[in-house]
């Protein structure tokens, strides 16, 4: 029997897109470092960060505008009071995520970030059980949740050798995250406003203006611009695009934490692009997280 469920709510395809986005994204911290570097861009240049991300937001936030125009998507929101709402995800889901995100990056190794920003997942799953009538809390997923979160916690045992806790690091990582788990359930209500891929192609485009205009007032410049920095800036673009127009719409019309489970798959990509590209030391531990992360997700997926 032909399955008449839209391509976003067919499990093959759900799997397909979730997974994709989630490997995009974990190609972002090796391409963030070495996009603030090519730069020229330095842990104490606040500015600049908040600069070069706004743009990257911004532009992508312009490119699904288009594409959504090129359908002839409906850019209608339903009221103008809805704006305000609109206003409210486009603060947490691009420009609080990602100055979190950015500050926490440059004082932290990739790798390492990775696997620290995948505390958000479980707690999608956790809010999601409690705002959502689809997403039911079971021990299974409770199991899974505590496993996970002990992967968190071994990301932070040892010495400074192999990397301790720091606020302005591992710190901001976290807020980076939770930014990202409310932001998420969020999703759900934004389609009531507005189609869910123009609301995305909203929330990128004003919250990446709301990066931009701080980090001029603060001096924020691009000081060395190289046409390897403008590709890495592309790149970036393009992950954006893309993670965020696949993730969006699927968290629109699935269970949330069906989807937003699959993004543990990002700080193992994360953690493994960060050791390859940039050259960081790796540390097992990193595989016990991953590891520890990996079984939380399998034991949260699986039938009963």
């Amino acid at each position: 029997m032909t399955d008449k469920r839209g391509i976003f709510q067919q499990p093959l395809w759900v799997a397909i897109f979730a997974l994709t986005a989630a490997v995009v994204w974990g190609w972002a911290y090796p391409f963030i470092k070495m996009g603030m570097t090519e730069f020229g861009i330095t842990s104490d240049m606040t500015g600049s960060k908040m600069l070069f991300a706004g743009i990257r937001f911004m532009v992508s936030g312009f490119i699904i505008l288009a594409m959504m125009h090129g359908q002839a998507k409906s850019f209608k929101v339903q009221r103008p009071s809805c704006w305000w709402f609109i206003l409210l995800f486009s603060l947490l889901n691009t420009t609080l995520h990602y100055a979190f995100f950015y500050f926490g990056l440059s004082h932290s190794a990739g790798s390492r970030a990775a696997i620290l920003n995948s505390l958000g997942t479980f707690v999608v799953v956790i809010l999601a059980c409690l705002c959502f009538k689809s997403d039911k809390m079971t021990l299974g997923k409770l199991a899974g949740c505590v496993i996970g979160f002990a992967g968190i916690l071994t990301l932070n045992m040892g010495g400074g050798d192999s990397g301790s806790f720091t606020w302005l690091g591992d710190g901001m990582i976290a807020l980076n995250a939770l930014c990202s788990a409310v932001a998420t359930l969020l999703v759900r209500r934004l389609g009531r406003y507005v189609d869910v891929t123009v609301g995305t192609g909203y929330s990128l485009s004003l919250g990446g203006a709301l990066l931009i205009i701080p980090g001029l007032a603060m001096g924020g410049t691009l000081p060395v611009v190289t046409w390897w920095g403008i590709s890495i800036l592309l790149i970036l673009i393009g992950i954006s695009t893309t993670g965020f127009a696949l993730y969006n719409k699927l968290i629109s019309c699935n269970p949330v934490g069906k989807v937003a489970i699959y993004n543990s798959l990002i700080p193992v990509v994360g953690a493994v692009t960060s050791c390859l590209c940039l050259g960081e030391p790796f540390y097992w531990k990193y595989v016990i997280a991953g590891t520890l992360a990996a079984t939380g997700i399998y034991i949260i997926n699986r039938g009963k």
